[in-house]
């Protein structure tokens, strides 16, 4: 990559971020179908397939960047991806129809309880960052470990209360839509509707394909843009590259409450956050060196600027904002606004 012109690392960059785009909304749409008819969500098992395939992008960043042993760009993109993924709900409270924003149409507490769970892992990730590199399992950070296992308790937990809720509450005014897509939409007919399983299943393995080539793509490239123009990797990570991994969210997000499924958006941004941290122990093994203890303290920023992200979020489907501003709620602008100083700040920080 370091002989090529800076202009064809932009374009296979760019050509990496369209791919990411189009093969994850086909990637979210056949899982979506496949998890219709399998229910996979009924076992951890199929839990775990659902998170893996909406975590491909960011699977395919952190094994090309942990092969080439560029961990400030593979943690970057991991923990910086919380806060850029939970602007993807700013992004979809521009679309929501009506006069209400999103965190108050949201009608529904498991977002609150979601995003515990990311605080939970990210919580994790501070304390795995402390140790020092020695301290690992085969090269396998403890930390990495531990944030599966909390991870698998935290999901078990959420099905728990999806399927057998200790309390009720109602939220006058709210449109929560669909608590899972499993359920048919009243007026939308379901993906692939009339396809056999089998052509389902291949279009989900092309699109895969697709994903993972694109996600390799993009990290090969950021790794020498960030180089070309002197930009740390954990803030090209953070920043463009997140941003680029991020594109199918933001389609699915928008195609998801133009339908009115205001708490899936939500459900769906936090439970990738809480997912994707679990590539650390992927980054672990592929790069045979803890990847968390290298993260330096940008990395810890990020991760702050997260939480700050996240429990904004969090606390305003208790607290509902009523009124938009610029077809926005109040609490995004906040969180513009709060992500804008938190990357300025990781750029100081950064030089």
């Amino acid at each position: 990559m370091e002989n090529l012109s800076t202009l064809t690392l932009i374009g296979i960059f760019s050509c990496g971020a369209i791919a990411t785009w189009i093969a994850g909304v086909y990637l979210s749409r056949t899982t979506d179908a496949l998890d219709f008819r399998w229910k996979l969500g009924d076992a951890l098992g199929g839990m775990l397939l659902l998170s893996v395939s909406g975590s491909l992008p960011e699977a395919a960043i952190t094994i090309s960047a942990a092969l080439e042993h560029n961990l400030p760009l593979a943690a970057g993109n991991l923990i910086g991806g919380i806060a850029m993924q939970t602007m993807v709900l700013a992004v979809c409270d521009m679309f929501v129809k009506g006069k209400k924003p999103l965190s108050y149409l949201v009608g529904s507490l498991m977002p609150v309880l979601e995003a515990s769970l990311v605080m939970a892992i990210v919580a994790v990730v501070f304390m795995g960052s402390l140790l020092p590199p020695s301290v690992a399992v085969f090269g396998v950070s403890p930390a990495s470990i531990v944030i599966i296992i909390v991870w698998v308790f935290g999901i078990a937990m959420l099905n728990k209360v999806r399927n057998s809720p200790a309390w009720k509450i109602t939220m006058q005014g709210s449109k929560p839509g669909r608590p899972h897509r499993r359920i048919p939409h009243p007026t939308v007919h379901h993906p692939y509707e009339k396809w056999s399983t089998n052509r389902i299943f291949m279009l989900f393995v092309i699109a895969s394909i697709v994903t993972l080539a694109a996600g390799a793509a993009l990290a090969i490239s950021s790794a020498a843009l960030s180089d070309r123009f002197h930009i740390s990797g954990i803030v090209f990570g953070a920043t463009i590259l997140a941003a680029a991994s991020a594109l199918p969210e933001i389609s699915t997000g928008i195609a998801a409450v133009r339908l009115g499924d205001h708490q899936l958006v939500m459900s769906d941004v936090f439970g990738g956050n809480a997912f994707q941290i679990c590539l650390f122990v992927l980054a672990d093994v592929m790069a045979g060196a803890p990847a968390l203890p290298q993260s330096g303290i940008e990395n810890g920023w990020l991760a702050a600027v997260g939480i700050l992200l996240t429990t904004l979020y969090a606390s305003s489907v208790v607290v509902r904002p009523t009124k938009r501003y610029l077809r926005l709620g109040i609490d995004s602008m906040v969180a513009i606004l709060a992500f804008a100083v938190g990357i300025a700040g990781l750029i100081l920080i950064a030089h």
